[in-house]
């Protein structure tokens, strides 16, 4: 125990970094999803048929491609930026289109009265869904959107094979470094991991219910 809990800084510290990935890519993620959920219900069909072509390809390319393009071809074109930079694109390019899903679910649960009524008052496109379908959207949509960032949290651990010491590279690190306490180590990094997802679990569970009340 006592060589365990000398490990604990440094799994602190890779730590600290899956919750700078989940928060920034998590914020990222949510806003291009967003933005491409609002652009597949567009009057403009440039717009929806990208939305499309985004949404198919993103969810369909297997995220350690995503990673390789982002750490060794974005590099090779010009693009040089610090690791964890590259690491934030690659998780929020992967993460948008399963956003933009959640909430065009969402849009599509809401009456098509809502947005008829809006546009009767003079609202155009962009108010409509902004102030009308995406309010509605984002309450129905709640749980899977929190599976989307649970899953996120454990995507994370992708970018440790790519020079981003999170918690998975880190445990991978110290479990080669004290071969005599890998089991232990493994353990702490489960646990750590449980930290962010049992709660985004439990607060989607209590979102629902109370939002559930008030539709």
């Amino acid at each position: 125990m006592d060589q365990l809990w000398s490990l604990m800084p440094t799994f602190l510290e890779g730590f600290r970094v899956t919750l700078i990935l989940l928060a920034v890519s998590g914020v990222c993620a949510l806003v291009l999803g967003t933005l491409i959920a609002a652009m597949r219900i567009s009057p403009v069909g440039a717009l929806r048929a990208f939305a499309a072509f985004w949404t198919e390809i993103a969810r369909n390319t297997p995220l350690t491609l995503v990673f390789i393009f982002t750490a060794f071809v974005l590099p090779m074109l010009g693009l040089r930026m610090p690791y964890i930079i590259l690491a934030f694109i690659a998780l929020t390019y992967y993460t948008s289109p399963f956003v933009a899903e959640a909430l065009r679910s969402g849009i599509n649960g809401v009456p098509v009265g809502q947005a008829e009524a809006a546009r009767s008052i003079g609202l155009g496109f962009g108010q409509t869904v902004s102030l009308v379908v995406l309010p509605q959207a984002f309450r129905m949509t709640i749980p899977p959107l929190i599976n989307v960032f649970i899953a996120l949290t454990k995507n994370t651990s992708v970018a440790g094979g790519f020079f981003v010491v999170e918690l998975f590279a880190t445990t991978r690190q110290l479990a080669n470094d004290n071969g005599n306490i890998v089991i232990q180590i493994l353990l702490t990094a489960a646990v750590l991991y449980l930290v962010v997802t049992v709660p985004l679990g439990f607060a989607a569970g209590q979102l629902e219910k109370r939002w559930v009340v008030k539709r």
